[in-house]
């Protein structure tokens, strides 16, 4: 057997993806967090994290890959330092893992220079003007729902929530895609614990549209180790940090930020702790605030970030939603109901609720026609239970005028967009906020009474009364 070398250790045991490393007595023990590598028999190199430290010198460790063939007594050695990944305009088009390595099959990745993935939140130097500013700058993405009850402030977070197939993807694809295209921005995407489809669809969808040479990319898919999916959160807010010191307002797309939480509380399981409510982590709450607080504006830019947002169940009162809840300023909630009739984007605006929806952010003129709109939304869904009982002839000629101008509301809502012109059929739309500001006033003034409510489905701009 080979002697050890100073500083490093040996592995003891592997039990999946939690793997024990002993160190020589009296040798210092790596920190807490601190990167050890070591080697499978393959040669593969594999990278543990120190999460606890036991007794005998004993470091526990989480892998941020897959330990196959990793052996019994593989000598490991410490980094002296945290996990670092490459930041730089070289990653544009790029997909990056956890530790930084490409994944995309397209060569190295020329990075002249590395950031650590985990940073002290208090070290971050904040500008209290951009967080709560007077004046904050509404950003147009293009998608009438959106733009129209639900506006972006530069710096803020934004929470698409809802359960399986209801377009968390497709929206945050389609928001990418206005915000590179219009704004000429740039954008951090983060894959956490989904699946490797949709990150593949992602990749050849962002060059089909062109787009991929404006976004930085992340992924920690399904099938990897719970560390990868848990810290490659991490490591797309270090990206977003990165761009953010050049002066720059960085989008940054988050899907699924509930992965993120379910990563740590397997992690959790797998270190023998004592699950809190529900079964989720003890940890939950400073995991979740260790990641949203790096999420912030600061002297040289700002980061916006729209986060999907898994909902088990379709049970909102879920403690990990919960808990991730505290952090956004607008929450758009996905409805199975507005998939099942066609209207897309699936947003129920009436359960949905933002707080830029504000007078003095988006101005009288907006908040009084989106004020007037939700109005007739609220009564329509009054309404609506009636007409499934006794039918929409049996109402009062004023509800039935208010009926049919929430339908039509609801239709103009719509939009076809750029990224799901297969599905669709139909040429994606980009439309400014004047114009839905305009459509929806005439709606709701009655303008287009006469004007046949299929008229308004998956349409842009308001359509021209024959």
């Amino acid at each position: 057997m080979d002697k050890p070398a100073k500083n490093t250790g040996r592995i003891i045991a592997v039990e999946g993806p939690v793997v024990d490393v002993q160190f020589p007595a009296g040798q210092d023990m790596p920190n807490l967090y601190e990167a050890i590598e070591t080697r499978n028999f393959t040669g593969e190199k594999i990278t543990l994290e120190v999460v606890e430290h036991l007794e005998n010198n004993v470091a526990r460790c989480i892998a941020l890959g897959t330990t196959l063939n990793l052996q019994y007594d593989a000598v490991a050695t410490p980094c002296n330092d945290t996990v670092r990944v490459p930041t730089g305009d070289a990653l544009f088009g790029r997909i990056i893992n956890v530790i930084g390595e490409p994944i995309d099959r397209q060569g190295e990745i020329g990075a002249n220079e590395t950031r650590p993935i985990r940073r002290n939140i208090s070290t971050i130097k904040i500008n209290p003007d951009r967080m709560f500013g007077t004046e904050p700058e509404i950003l147009e993405t293009g998608i009438k729902m959106l733009d129209f009850l639900f506006p972006l402030v530069k710096g803020s977070k934004t929470g698409i929530l809802g359960g399986a197939a209801l377009g968390k993807s497709v929206l945050i694809l389609e928001m990418i895609h206005n915000v590179v295209r219009q704004h000429k921005g740039v954008c951090v995407f983060t894959g956490v614990g989904e699946r490797i489809r949709e990150g593949n669809e992602l990749y050849f969808e962002m060059q089909k549209q062109k787009i991929a040479d404006r976004v930085m990319m992340a992924f920690g898919n399904m099938d990897e180790p719970p560390g990868a999916r848990f810290e490659v959160a991490l490591t797309g807010v270090t990206l977003a940090e990165h761009l953010q010191d050049q002066n720059k307002d960085v989008l940054f797309f988050i899907d699924n930020v509930y992965r993120f939480v379910q990563a740590g509380a397997e992690i959790s399981t797998l270190l023998g702790r004592v699950p809190s409510e529900a079964g989720y982590q003890p940890t939950l709450a400073s995991e979740v605030s260790d990641f949203q607080e790096r999420i912030r504006s600061k002297e040289s830019g700002s980061i916006t970030a729209l986060e999907a947002l898994y909902v088990p169940a379709d049970d909102l009162t879920d403690p990990a939603v919960v808990a991730i809840f505290s952090y956004l300023d607008a929450m758009l909630v996905l409805s199975r109901e507005k998939v099942q009739l066609g209207l897309y984007p699936a947003i129920d605006p009436l359960l949905s609720s933002s707080s830029n929806l504000d007078r003095l952010i988006v101005g009288k003129e907006h908040f009084d026609i989106a004020q007037e709109c939700m109005k007739v939304l609220t009564k329509y869904e009054e309404l609506r239970r009636i007409v499934a009982v006794i039918g929409v002839e049996e109402l009062s000629k004023a509800d039935r005028v208010l009926y049919e101008r929430a339908r039509k509301l609801l239709n103009f809502l719509t939009q076809p967009f750029f990224t799901a012109e297969t599905y669709t059929g139909k040429k994606g739309q980009y439309v400014h906020l004047r114009e839905t500001l305009g459509g929806c006033q005439k709606i709701i003034e009655g303008r287009a009474d006469t004007m046949p409510e299929e008229q308004f489905y998956l349409i842009g701009n308001f359509p021209e009364s024959n």
